[in-house]
C-alpha cells in the first residue's frame, strides 16, 4: 500500500466519526476560553483512539494536548474550536437563518480546522503503528483564537520546545499552501479615571473619563497619516462611562488593537498609541492606566514544510466537488449583495481571466490547486497566533476549499458553509494533505534539518514572546 493510499484509507475509515464531531462543536458554537464541550468532543475521540489527554495547558481550562507514540520525530497538528459572537447560522442554508439570534457561530470554520488536525494526528499514528517506527505525534488543542489567544501562552510556556515540526491548515475558498504573511498584532485595554460631577449644575468641578477616549481616539485618527502603509489601528469601547448624559463620566475604558508587519514594528507602533493616550489624560487630567491583554507574532510558513505539503496537495488534488456541490455553492454565492458580488466578480476576473467569469460563475467552488510560490508572498490584513508557534519550530499551514469562491471569513456565509456538504469535504481532503505531509517529513531528515535552521535564522536563535510574562490569559477579561 502507497502512503497516499494508506492516508486516504485512515481518513476515509474514520470519516462518519469526524463530520459529526464537526457538526456537533458547530452547533455548540463556544465563544474564546468557554469551548468545554467542544474540547470533551475532540479529546474523547483521542483518548478512544489511545492518544494520552492532558487539560489544562498553560492556565487555559479549554487548551489540552494529546500525544502517542514515543521518540522523534516529534509532530504537532494544530487544533481550533472557537466560534465567533453574532454569527450564528443553520448549517447549509443559504440566506439568513440564525440558530440563535445573535448567538455564537463558526465564521470562520473552526469546527472544520479542529476535526481535520484531529484526523490527520489519528491517520499519522496509525502510520506509525503499521509501519513501527519511531515518532511522537501530539495534537495541540488550542482555544481562543479569536480572542486574546492562546499559542503564544503554550509557546511562552514551553509546550512547543520538544516539536520537531508542526503543520495546521485553515478552511478558504482556495486550495493553497499558505504563502503571503500574517501580521504581528498587541491589544490593550485603557482604562481612564477622572471625576463625578452635575454636568449641569456644576460641570466645572468634573473630570471626564469619556472626554479622554474621546481624545485619544482623535489623537490614533490623526496618528494613522504618519504610520507604515499596512499598519493597523482598531478600537472599541470596553465602556463608554455610563448611561446618564447629566453626569461627568468619571470612568470609562477602551480597548486598542494594532497591527504591523512584524512584532518589533507592532511594539513601536503601540509604544506611539500609549503615548496619545497618555496625552490625552493630561488634557483632560484624568488618570489613565493601560494593560496589554493579548499579543501574536507574524506568520510566515516554513518554505521547506510549505514545499513538502504543496507537494502532497498537488497529489492529493481538490476536494472531489459534485453537481450538488456547486449548486448549493452557487446559492451562497448569490446570496451576498449587490456590491459585494460586483467585488467577487472583480477577484475573478483577476485570477481567472474575464473570458472564465461566467464559467466560474456558475461552478463557483475551487478546484484547483495554486502553486506554491512564496516568493510572491505579502502581507495580509489579519493576524493569527500560530505565528508564535512558527518562531519557536518550523511551521506550515495550508488553506482548502470549504466554501464558495468570494466567500468573506467572519460573515453567516461562512458559518453556513462551515456546517455543509462543502466544508465536510474539504475539512476530509485537509486531514488527507496534513498526514501525508507530515509523514513524508518524518522520513526526510535531511528536510527536517533544512526547516530548522530556516526556523533559526527567522527567529535569531531563540523565540521571544511578545507579550510580558506579567500577562496572563485573559479568561472571562477579553
Amino acid at each position: 500500500m502507497t502512503d497516499i493510499e494508506f492516508v486516504k484509507q485512515a481518513v476515509a475509515g474514520n470519516a462518519a466519526r469526524i463530520l459529526r464531531a464537526n457538526d456537533e462543536i458547530f452547533g455548540c458554537a463556544e465563544l474564546a476560553y468557554e469551548e468545554f464541550r467542544s474540547m470533551e468532543i475532540l479529546a474523547g475521540i483521542l483518548a478512544e483512539e489511545g492518544f494520552d489527554i492532558e487539560t489544562g495547558i498553560a492556565g487555559m481550562p479549554t487548551a489540552f494536548t494529546a500525544s502517542a507514540g514515543s521518540g522523534r520525530p516529534v509532530i504537532a497538528l494544530l487544533g481550533e474550536y472557537d466560534a465567533l459572537d453574532g454569527l450564528s447560522q443553520a448549517p447549509g442554508v443559504p440566506e439568513r437563518k440564525p440558530l440563535k439570534e445573535n448567538g455564537p457561530g463558526h465564521g470562520c470554520g473552526h469546527c472544520a480546522l479542529g476535526t481535520a488536525a484531529l484526523s490527520a494526528a489519528v491517520a499519522v499514528k496509525k502510520y506509525l503503528e503499521r509501519t513501527g517506527s519511531q515518532g511522537t505525534v501530539v495534537f495541540y488543542g488550542c482555544p481562543a483564537e479569536e480572542g486574546a489567544g492562546a499559542k503564544q501562552f503554550m509557546a511562552r510556556a514551553g509546550v512547543f520546545d520538544r516539536v520537531d515540526f508542526a503543520f495546521t491548515w485553515h478552511p478558504s475558498t482556495m486550495n493553497e499552501v499558505t504563502q503571503d504573511a500574517s501580521t504581528a498584532i498587541m491589544g490593550a485595554v485603557f482604562e481612564f479615571t477622572g471625576k463625578a460631577a452635575h454636568a449641569g449644575g456644576s460641570p466645572w468641578l468634573g473630570r471626564s473619563a469619556l472626554d479622554a477616549c474621546e481624545l485619544m481616539n482623535i489623537g490614533c485618527n490623526y496618528l494613522r497619516e504618519h504610520i507604515p502603509d499596512g499598519q493597523r489601528i482598531h478600537y472599541a469601547y470596553g465602556n463608554a462611562g455610563g448611561t446618564a448624559p447629566n453626569v461627568v463620566p468619571a470612568y470609562a475604558k477602551i480597548k486598542y488593537e494594532v497591527r504591523a508587519k512584524n512584532v518589533s514594528e507592532v511594539k513601536e507602533l503601540f509604544r506611539r498609541v500609549v503615548q496619545v493616550a497618555d496625552g490625552a489624560a493630561r488634557m483632560t487630567e484624568t488618570e489613565m492606566n493601560h494593560s496589554v491583554t493579548m499579543a501574536f507574532s507574524d506568520f510566515m510558513t516554513n518554505t521547506v514544510l510549505g514545499r513538502t505539503a504543496a507537494a502532497c496537495m498537488k497529489e492529493l488534488g481538490a476536494p472531489d466537488w459534485d453537481e450538488e456541490d456547486y449548486a448549493l455553492a452557487k446559492r451562497f454565492l448569490l446570496s451576498h449583495d449587490e456590491q459585494t458580488l460586483d467585488g467577487i466578480r472583480q477577484e475573478i476576473r483577476e485570477m481567472f481571466g474575464g473570458d472564465r467569469e461566467d464559467a466560474v460563475l456558475s461552478r463557483p467552488l475551487h478546484a484547483d490547486v495554486l502553486p506554491y510560490e512564496p516568493w510572491k508572498g505579502k502581507a495580509e490584513g489579519g493576524s493569527t497566533d500560530v505565528g508564535d508557534v512558527s518562531y519557536v519550530v518550523p511551521t506550515a499551514e495550508i488553506r482548502v476549499a470549504c466554501a464558495c469562491l468570494g466567500t468573506r471569513a467572519h460573515t453567516w456565509q461562512m458559518t453556513g458553509q462551515a456546517g455543509s456538504r462543502i466544508a465536510h469535504k474539504g475539512l476530509l481532503r485537509a486531514a488527507e494533505i496534513m498526514a501525508l505531509a507530515c509523514i513524508r517529513l518524518a522520513r526526510d531528515p535531511d528536510a527536517l534539518a533544512r526547516a530548522k535552521a530556516e526556523t533559526m535564522k527567522r527567529n535569531g536563535g531563540a523565540y521571544v514572546c511578545p507579550l510580558p510574562d506579567s500577562v496572563k490569559p485573559p479568561i472571562g477579561l477579553y
